[in-house]
């Protein structure tokens, strides 16, 4: 019987993971509930139960005194059985628990088991039980029972049923950790993952640094004819993933992240964090993205609040324009409803706006004062006929043209404003 144990024990400890000393110390206290039910101690005395943890033997001691022949009975039998299986149970759910907690961070598989009020549990390879929220499913993801998925595990609780083991699909790290199983340069270390912002579902920009001169993170990250980053495209479902060179220069990092808009300028206020980027009109509608989601994205990698404008809005705000006309074209372009053709309508309307203003004051290039006729005629010449194109020429672009110097420029330039 005693080697019948030991080798039951040790059964156990190969299939559940539970250590040989745990269950013998739960069977030892089986058997001590069950003697104390058979033999009858008084109060003062000490009765306890060992294992020989080499042979098996049970033996019994009575206040240290070897006990033999001791009949647990039917009753005690079962008590003894009861025990061992609860130590069992909460032993398992400690080995269950310690195996997960230190996976916290990491992507597991499992199988889909069942619903539960929008919420979806996933058989963990028949380990245990992971709960993936509503609120961690990726909007456009659907699942069937008995679907393989793969999800990132965000923590892992202590529960009276069991440990409670919370994943995520749409988790930022989730592109990450995939990114590391997919692509062996960022599992050896030679490429870094700097940043990362994610609309789940939706979009993903990510930014990488290769620490090896020889081996450029992009390229590495895409794979051979793009297929390392479309695995993990065809793994969230057709979700789209920017991947983003990652710039010590912070112009560059802005540019990069926020591709495929083509940017014009950049101006950084480094206290506030914050940078205004200045694009063309007909790139208005991509920096900023369906319902503001690229220019978004690329705030949260950078980690810098951006301000999206374009040359026309910025030459209507100096002339005055109304400040709706710049809030429609970024409505517009935030709905997704601007491509580059109808974005080059903005710079027209702009336009339009500007020199109807300038008809409004009255003002032509004849109102100038100080300003003589030759003068005037040299302007027309130059292509600049109406007081808007002095204030987009600037005084370097008017001291160009014959008889203008700086001086002159800067005098053409104020009564430029004045009128306006």
């Amino acid at each position: 019987m005693s080697q019948e144990l030991l080798a039951i024990i040790e059964q156990i400890e190969r299939e559940k993971g539970i250590k040989k000393e745990i269950m013998l110390e739960a069977v030892e206290s089986a058997m001590l509930s069950a003697a104390k039910r058979v033999i009858d101690l008084k109060p003062d005395e000490e009765f306890k139960v060992q294992i020989d943890r080499s042979t098996g033997e049970i033996r019994a001691f009575r206040n240290n005194t070897p006990v033999t022949n001791i009949d647990f009975g039917r009753i005690a039998a079962s008590t003894a059985r009861q025990v061992i299986i609860q130590k069992m149970r909460e032993a398992e759910k400690d080995v269950v628990f310690g195996e997960f907690q230190s996976r916290v961070g990491e992507i597991v598989s499992g199988t889909v088991y069942r619903f539960e009020k929008g919420n979806v549990i996933v058989d963990l390879l028949g380990k245990a039980e992971g709960i993936l929220l509503k609120r961690e499913q990726s909007p456009k993801e659907e699942f069937k029972q008995g679907q393989r998925i793969r999800a990132y595990v965000v923590e892992v609780k202590k529960d009276t049923k069991g440990p409670q083991i919370i994943l995520s699909r749409a988790h930022p790290n989730l592109v990450k950790e995939l990114f590391e199983l997919e692509v062996p340069e960022i599992y050896e270390g030679i490429v870094e993952i700097r940043g990362i912002s994610r609309q789940a579902g939706e979009r993903t920009k990510i930014s990488v640094y290769s620490k090896n001169e020889k081996v450029d993170a992009v390229g590495a990250c895409v794979g051979m004819r793009g297929n390392r980053v479309r695995n993990i495209v065809n793994e969230l479902q057709g979700e789209k993933i920017d991947i983003v060179r990652f710039n010590d220069d912070v112009r560059e990092y802005i540019k990069a992240a926020l591709s495929p808009a083509k940017v014009s300028e950049i101006k950084l206020d480094r206290e506030k964090m914050k940078a205004e980027v200045i694009v063309d009109d007909d790139q208005l509608s991509l920096s900023i993205g369906k319902h503001g989601q690229n220019v978004r994205l690329a705030s949260r990698l950078v980690g810098w609040e951006l301000d999206i404008r374009t040359k026309s809005m910025i030459a209507a705000e100096a002339l005055g324009g109304k400040k709706e006309e710049k809030a429609a074209a970024v409505a517009k372009a935030e709905e997704g409803k601007e491509e580059e053709p109808k974005a080059k309508g903005v710079k027209k309307a702009v336009k339009k706006t500007a020199k109807k203003e300038a008809k409004k004051e009255g003002a032509s290039l004849g109102d100038l004062s100080g300003i003589g006729p030759k003068i005037v005629e040299s302007l027309k010449e130059a292509g600049i006929k109406s007081i808007n194109d002095i204030i987009e020429a600037k005084a370097e672009g008017l001291m160009k043209i014959k008889g203008i110097g700086e001086k002159k420029a800067q005098k053409i330039i104020a009564e430029a404003k004045k009128l306006l």
